[in-house]
């Protein structure tokens, strides 16, 4: 080692420092075996880690193209693991705040990153091969439990979070991933769903780490109550904080004729949720801010502008819990108390339904009713005792968005990340470069 420069050594400290680091974060020190590597990557040099390259010697066009993709791919796994990653709005789930075509910046060290329960992955997909329907890109064989690493903050109200689809363990892969097999067996049947796979598809299965990536806003935190009065949410009996940009549908009734396209364009409404009905000369189910409807009621060929609100009473009865023991609706709902880690609540028959997947599904319980009894883990249950913190995500587009009112509470091991910045948004009605949009690159999401 007496012919080593100097360089080399400054290469090694800086290269030593940061495993170092990393392995006090990780918080696992068996990593420190790793330490012989680095010593004769950078030093030494006895093994050609790079296999695939000669030492010493040109290597030809493709060998340095392999090189640099190796690199690149164990590179952006690591950031996309560990640090941020990159997520696309693909619905109108969370406009106007969020609009379809942006691109997000996701940090992964805000509420800490988890380490990898399915670590066997194809690299840079969530969870199906590329060029493929249904086939999986990941293998099983390798389980972790979960576990998340320090983060620097923890989640709270109105925070804007990036996180893994609570019901999307079972997906009919004949149909979008944001629809969960449990929706179909609501709607179709069991029986019809496992035997139509013409029409349903296969029945897929996904771990926690693999399953779809939502963008929510998380209007409840463990601990909190959670009531919808006639469209105003309550927090705790308080009405929620003002959160800018919420879009529930109106009804926009005119003289006859319709709103002008550049008008629209002006107000940010996007062309695909127009739908003017020429027989009564009305928009139905328009999704629009309290300011855009109060524009639009200024206009000289708008007659109304109404919001379209589910009454109280009447059940929806697509909405979480799913029973008719809590007939609510997207406009009506709750009061619900959301899980939090330590506490513990009184079960029975009648609100067994609120947590009846919390207990079996997300903690991992044996649960069984019989003979009018609730069995946990085959011992009789009165209470239960909660080991997840849990959280209740909302859409600002609160007429047009799949959310916790329609498949319930999200574990803390679903969280993925907090969206930080708009690095970049296409508006997917216009050609490039037109499709653009400068204004909202690099917006600090609120």
């Amino acid at each position: 080692m007496k012919n080593i420069p100097r360089k080399q050594y400054i290469k090694f400290g800086i290269a030593l420092t940061l495993y170092l680091l990393w392995i006090v974060w990780l918080n696992n020190y068996w990593w420190l075996l790793g330490i012989p590597v680095l010593v004769d990557m950078y030093l030494t040099k006895k093994v050609n880690w790079a296999f695939w390259k000669k030492r010493n010697k040109k290597n030809n066009a493709v060998v340095e193209w392999l090189d640099a993709l190796i690199f690149a791919l164990v590179a952006v796994s690591f950031i996309n693991i560990f640090f941020f990653q990159n997520f696309n709005i693909p619905t109108a789930s969370m406009e106007k705040s969020l609009l379809i075509g942006d691109n997000l910046f996701v940090s992964k060290v805000h509420f800490g990153p988890r380490i990898p329960q399915t670590p066997l992955s194809f690299p840079l997909v969530q969870h199906t091969l590329p060029l493929t329907k249904d086939r999986n890109s990941f293998l099983t064989w390798i389980k972790k439990d979960y576990r998340r690493l320090n983060g620097f903050n923890t989640i709270k109200n109105n925070d804007v979070v990036v996180f893994n689809y609570p019901e999307g363990d079972t997906v009919c892969s004949a149909y979008q991933s944001n629809v969960s097999y449990y929706n179909w067996v609501r709607q179709a049947g069991r029986e019809r769903v496992w035997s139509d796979e013409n029409y349903f598809g296969r029945i897929v299965t996904r771990p926690v780490d693999k399953r779809e990536n939502f963008i929510k806003r998380c209007v409840g935190i463990p601990g909190d109550s959670i009531q919808v009065i006639n469209n105003q949410l309550f927090v705790n009996g308080q009405t929620q904080a003002k959160v800018e940009n919420l879009q529930f549908n109106y009804s926009v009734q005119t003289n006859g004729t319709k709103i002008n396209k550049i008008k629209l364009e002006k107000l940010g409404i996007a062309m695909e949720d127009v739908k003017f009905n020429a027989g009564n000369s009305t928009y139905s189910d328009f999704p629009l801010t309290e300011e855009m409807a109060f524009e639009l009621e200024k206009l000289p060929n708008v007659l109304s502008v109404t919001a379209n609100l589910y009454p109280e009473n009447s059940w929806e009865q697509g909405s979480f819990p799913f029973s008719d023991k809590f007939k609510w609706n997207r406009d009506n709902y709750g009061p619900i108390w959301i899980p939090k880690k330590g506490e513990t609540v009184k079960i029975n028959l009648n609100n067994l339904p609120l947590f009846e997947r919390v207990i079996d599904v997300y903690e991992g319980n044996d649960l069984l009713i019989k003979n009018g009894d609730i069995y946990i883990n085959d011992e009789i249950a009165t209470s239960y005792t909660f080991k997840m913190d849990y959280y209740w995500m909302m859409g600002d587009n609160r007429h047009n968005s799949a959310d916790s009112r329609y498949w319930g509470f999200v574990p803390k091991d679903h969280i993925v990340g907090k969206p930080l910045f708009v690095y970049i948004s296409f508006n997917k009605e216009k050609r490039f470069p037109g499709n653009i949009r400068w204004d909202r690159m690099m917006r600090k999401i609120r």
